[in-house]
């Protein structure tokens, strides 16, 4: 849905609470309502109030789609049921023959999406170490129409150069897709460095709660976004209104939130750096992380996600996964509660035997907002 004039003075916090979500008219409600209903009455045939039928279109949903958009600084923008929905709608503007080029470090969901079933469409995809311009250079064919980064990458957490992502894949006639799920529009605005999509799994941050299941594309690019309504509605993979009601709810305080999990993070991590059992800690806002200074320049902080390997190799991770007690042992990330998982046994497990697949090692950590001591104490209770 295209986006709203608003004060373009408001600040990120302001935007979080009030773009898309202004009191009903009707009423005077403060919140949005949840206009639970399948179809809508018609003045005469053909002549309806600007709606037909939801899933073409929601009043819940165009608030949750005008308050995303705002918050990424995009003209357009449009919710699905899930980040992999989402994913799958960018990528049916590929045609047979055309080619990809990812991050090596690929989530393990998109990596599936299009090493498993884009394949049988006749699209052929090369994964890349995004680090270096030259090796995108190298993965990249006559036939690439998509270049497809995370920034931070899940679970490296990788930061990639959004605005040369952007200029590179312009300069042969390719798409710029960034998955910004980790970031959030709080910390990263990939439209603003360049990039010709943005897309989320609103499940995570931006819902924040571990209640709702979604995902979300934005754009400024008036012919992209018709090409993505029309799959949107074709398709049908659209959030349910009361779906997009939890999620305007979790925005609203996303900023707090998002502070709140970037500071817990960086405590976290000062902890891991001095534990004798840890190998290597991944985190953006370190100086030694190769990309540190990517993240300096196009982030705001450096989120809430944190990975480390430990000694003793993948059945140390196991273990000290099996460990925790305020840290919950589950897949999924972005939520008020820590979590904590093994990605080559979980979350990237459709990654094993393949470029992208993930040392056994590895640990990831979703960082909460709970009391930091806490968690602290718990690490050290797993990893002794």
């Amino acid at each position: 849905m295209a986006s709203e004039n608003m004060d373009e003075r408001w600040g990120f916090e302001t935007r979080a609470i009030h773009a898309g979500q202004k009191p009903d008219p009707r009423t005077g409600a403060i919140t949005v309502p949840v206009y639970q209903t399948t179809t809508y009455e018609q003045d005469a045939v053909g002549e309806d109030r600007g709606y037909e039928y939801s899933r073409t279109g929601n009043p819940t949903r165009d608030a949750l789609e005008l308050s995303i958009a705002a918050l990424e600084g995009a003209e357009f923008g449009r919710a699905f049921a899930s980040g992999m929905a989402a994913e799958d709608t960018i990528l049916r503007l590929l045609n047979p023959g055309d080619h990809i080029v990812m991050g090596n470090d690929a989530y393990g969901g998109t990596f599936r999406l299009i090493s498993k079933v884009l394949t049988r469409m006749g699209v052929t995809w090369s994964a890349a170490d995004f680090s270096r311009k030259e090796n995108i250079e190298n993965c990249m064919t006559e036939q690439t129409r998509i270049i497809w980064t995370e920034t931070p990458s899940n679970p490296l957490l990788s930061v990639v150069d959004i605005q040369m992502l952007s200029e590179l894949a312009h300069s042969s006639g390719a798409l710029c897709v960034v998955d910004n799920t980790f970031a959030t529009p709080y910390l990263q605005q990939p439209l603003a460095h360049g990039a010709d999509f943005v897309v989320h799994s609103t499940t995570k941050y931006l819902g924040g709660h571990s209640d709702v299941v979604g995902g979300f594309i934005a754009t400024n690019s008036s012919e992209l976004d018709q090409e993505i309504a029309f799959l949107q509605n074709a398709i049908g993979a659209v959030p349910a209104p009361w779906d997009c009601y939890l999620l305007l709810r979790g925005i609203k305080t996303l900023p707090v939130r998002m502070d709140r999990h970037c500071e817990n993070a960086e405590s976290i991590v000062n902890f891991l750096l001095d534990h004798p059992k840890v190998a290597g800690v991944l985190y953006p806002g370190l100086r030694e992380h190769p990309t540190y200074e990517i993240a300096q320049k196009q982030m705001k902080k450096y989120g809430g996600m944190v990975s480390f390997t430990v000694k003793g190799g993948a059945e140390a991770a196991r273990q000290i996964a099996a460990k925790t007690n305020v840290f919950t042992l589950a897949e999924s990330l972005g939520a008020v509660e820590s979590l904590i998982e093994v990605p080559a046994a979980m979350t990237h497990l459709s990654a094993e035997g393949s470029p992208l697949e993930v040392d056994g090692a590895l640990i990831r950590l979703s960082v909460g907002i709970e009391t930091v001591d806490d968690l602290i104490e718990d690490l050290a209770h797993a990893l002794s």
